[in-house]
């Protein structure tokens, strides 16, 4: 194992349930275990991992950013359940204590929604948000 690995820490996330408390952490609610399983298997690269990020930007100050990650950077925290991995930098992991990620789906959309208890305000598109 390489040094880099051996600097991380993994925490593994408890299913979401609703009576749930607050994590210190970010846990991943069934209906997005198996969506990013469906989305990693359909990329054919089981090993990677979804990156989650906090950015300057939009008309609330901050926003999500989401994008694929082939491997964990140094300093992220990792969260795992059940074979999915959501990678977080140190910076943004600040702003997402606590988050749930869930995928919803409706008639009109679907998407990756985080609930974040941090959230004070958001911007009426639901694009950014203030903490």
């Amino acid at each position: 194992m390489n040094e880099q690995a051996t600097e991380q820490t993994v925490q593994k996330t408890a299913p979401a349930t609703p009576a749930a408390k607050p994590a210190r952490g970010i846990t991943l609610h069934d209906s997005a275990v198996a969506q990013l399983h469906k989305l990693l298997a359909e990329r054919q690269t089981p090993d990677a991992g979804l990156r989650i990020a906090v950015r300057g930007g939009g008309c609330s100050g901050l926003a999500y950013v989401m994008e694929w990650a082939e491997k964990p950077r140094e300093k992220d925290k990792i969260f795992e359940r059940e074979g999915v991995r959501v990678f977080v930098d140190p910076k943004s992991y600040l702003y997402l204590l606590g988050t749930e990620i869930v995928y919803e789906s409706t008639l009109m959309a679907s998407g990756f929604k985080l609930n974040n208890p941090n959230v004070k305000g958001a911007c009426g598109c639901g694009e950014s948000f203030s903490v």
